[in-house]
Parts: structure tokens; C-alpha cells; sequence
């Protein structure tokens, strides 16, 4: 008999992922450039208080489905690309 797939694990290794690939930790300073395609002050406050709000759910035992891992994951890879845009991320490429 096969085991359901263990969510909870999946979402604290993409919040760690998250984490050590998007720079939350910049000042507004260093975010805010001479040519914004989007906010990325904005962008960063909103995926760190997501990341933040999961946290806390995990250690509180909330257990996410498969809808809650997808919709971080679109947030974060739509974060990553508007912050590529706005040469806040080196292409990796």
C-alpha cells in the first residue's frame, strides 16, 4: 500500500528554497533602481509575509494540499522573474 505523499516536508523545502534564492533580505535602498518594471519592494514584502504566514501554520500543524504548494510556487517563480527583470537576481543562465 503506497503512502500519501508527505505535503507538510514538501512546503518547508520550498520555503527554504524560496528563501536562499530571492533576496528578502535586501534594504529598500538597493531594491529601488532608476528603471522599475514592477514593485519590487512590494513583490519581496508579499512573498516574505507569505513565507512568514506558512511557517507559522506548519509549526502550528496546519497541513497544506497539493493547491497550497502550487500557488507559493507560481507566487515565488513570478516574484523571481519580475526581480530578474529588474536586475535585483543574476541570471542564472
Amino acid at each position: 500500500m503506497s503512502t500519501k505523499p508527505n505535503t507538510t516536508g514538501a512546503m518547508r523545502k520550498l520555503i527554504h528554497e524560496v528563501k536562499t534564492t530571492l533576496p528578502l533580505d535586501l534594504s529598500p535602498v538597493e531594491v529601488c533602481s532608476d528603471e522599475c518594471k514592477s514593485c519590487s519592494i512590494k513583490l519581496i514584502e508579499y512573498i516574505a509575509m507569505e513565507l512568514e504566514n506558512w511557517e507559522s501554520r506548519l509549526d502550528d500543524g496546519d497541513i497544506p494540499n497539493f493547491r497550497d504548494l502550487n500557488r507559493l510556487a507560481k507566487s515565488s517563480q513570478k516574484i523571481y522573474r519580475a526581480l530578474l527583470k529588474n536586475g535585483l537576481i543574476d541570471d542564472p543562465l
